[in-house]
């Protein structure tokens, strides 16, 4: 998209990139209403605050099994910018996605879940190093504190039903976080390989085609 495509097609009070994520997750979702939280993490969307994402959906899926579906935003351009037009990345390239089954420890949403993508956007607007498919990610104790589940990583895959998206301020990834048991982590911490993520991540496939983290896997 040109320059002058773009300004003749949106104004500036147009959220554009926050569009295009939404039209891709209507075409997984339809008619169901997410519920939305804003940066303080318990808010409606808002704007400003200090946390690096601008917020987060989160549906509720029956595919496969029941689960929340929670999508960031704020990793790619969501507002209008013309000078964005037509680049081959959306800011970083991709927003964070997660599928988690129902935890007991959990009393509603799983807000524990947008705040460790708001930590992880912090480290990649803070290193200028962001996240792709098939890394892993060292968690350094459980990913849900203060419980004793098994979960202690994560790798990254594509999400399995939103993929990428091309939008006027380019490429958008939806990257879902996986939770990873202890093991696993040994086991890509042996063979720290782009390779070896991608053979886990097919292999967990196999009987969990969402790639839904449960926290009470061992």
């Amino acid at each position: 998209m040109t320059t002058a495509e773009y300004t003749a097609q949106f104004s500036e009070e147009d959220a554009v990139g926050w569009l295009s994520i939404d039209a891709a997750l209507d075409k997984v979702y339809g008619q169901t209403e997410p519920r939305h939280y804003g940066p303080l993490c318990g808010l409606h969307f808002a704007a400003g605050g200090t946390d690096p994402i601008d917020g987060a959906s989160i549906y509720d899926s029956n595919k496969q099994e029941f689960h929340r579906h929670i999508i960031s935003y704020g990793m790619s351009d969501l507002y209008y910018n013309a000078e964005k037009a037509g680049g081959e990345f959306s800011k970083w390239g991709f927003e964070f996605t997660f599928r988690l089954k129902p935890f007991a420890g959990d009393e509603g949403d799983p807000l524990w879940v947008v705040n460790m993508m708001n930590n992880l956007a912090r480290y990649v607007f803070s290193s200028s190093r962001w996240f792709e498919e098939n890394q892993f990610l060292v968690a350094k104790g459980p990913i849900r504190l203060e419980t004793d589940t098994a979960i202690t990583g994560l790798v990254f895959a594509l999400d399995p039903e939103l993929g990428k998206i091309a939008t006027p301020h380019g490429e958008v990834s939806f990257l879902q976080m996986v939770g990873i048991t202890e093991q696993e982590l040994a086991r890509l911490q042996e063979s720290p390989s782009m390779e070896a993520v991608e053979a886990l991540i097919n292999e967990m496939k196999g009987t969990n085609p969402l790639l839904i983290t449960d926290l009470n896997r061992k």
